[in-house]
């Protein structure tokens, strides 16, 4: 989704802005990726699978669990969620993650 974004962005190459434009919006795709890979990974780290019935099922399991996430002690749920969310968010460019 990166590379359509940024040559939908430059097609009009003999632009500078658009050139600039067409980067900043490839680098927050790349962010949303790699938020949304983490928090796909820490799913599957915390409950082995993704299926979306069996994580609902053990969620509630897990409402009082606490992970490391660079030396910090965070809950399990809520570090999920954020990641979840920013890849979201930057995926499609909202508040706070757009150009």
């Amino acid at each position: 989704m990166g590379l359509c974004s940024y040559l939908l962005i430059s097609f009009w190459y003999t632009r500078i802005s658009a050139n600039k434009a067409a980067l900043k919006a490839m680098i927050v795709n790349r962010v949303g990726d790699c938020s949304f890979s983490l928090g796909i990974f820490c799913i599957y780290y915390v409950f082995r699978t993704f299926d979306f019935h069996t994580v609902f099922t053990l969620s509630p399991y897990f409402l009082n669990t606490k992970i490391f996430f660079f030396c910090f002690l965070v809950d399990t749920l809520t570090l999920i969620c954020i990641f979840l969310f920013f890849g979201s968010v930057a995926k499609s460019a909202q508040v706070g993650l757009h150009t």
